[in-house]
């Protein structure tokens, strides 16, 4: 599974959006553009997944190194090291869902 393949099934499952080719639509039938919301570049829109599917998570960040985080989601763990932090919270988060993902 490729990076936006990951991207659009955190999406679905966190968030309820259904994939397009150029943006996500939300329910209600309103969307927002694929450019405007990055889960794997973006911190923020990682947060916003990560909150929306589990509150058991840690993140450690260690002063010049790499960024850690661990997610329980649905009974299991997940659990990614690396920078960027964005992509790793959306490793982890892929894991703990049992989402396959080529790294």
């Amino acid at each position: 599974m490729t990076y936006q393949r990951l991207a659009d099934d955190l999406v679905a499952q966190a968030l309820g959006w259904r994939p397009a080719p150029d943006r996500y639509i939300k329910p209600g039938r309103s969307w927002i553009t694929r450019s405007r919301f990055k889960p794997l570049d973006n911190v923020d829109d990682a947060l916003r997944l990560l909150d929306a599917l589990t509150a058991d998570y840690s993140l450690i960040a260690t002063p010049g190194g790499a960024f850690t985080v661990k997610v329980c989601a649905s009974g299991r763990v997940g659990e990614a090291t690396g920078e960027p932090k964005a992509r790793s919270i959306c490793l982890a988060l892929g894991r703990a869902l049992g989402i396959e993902v080529e790294v």
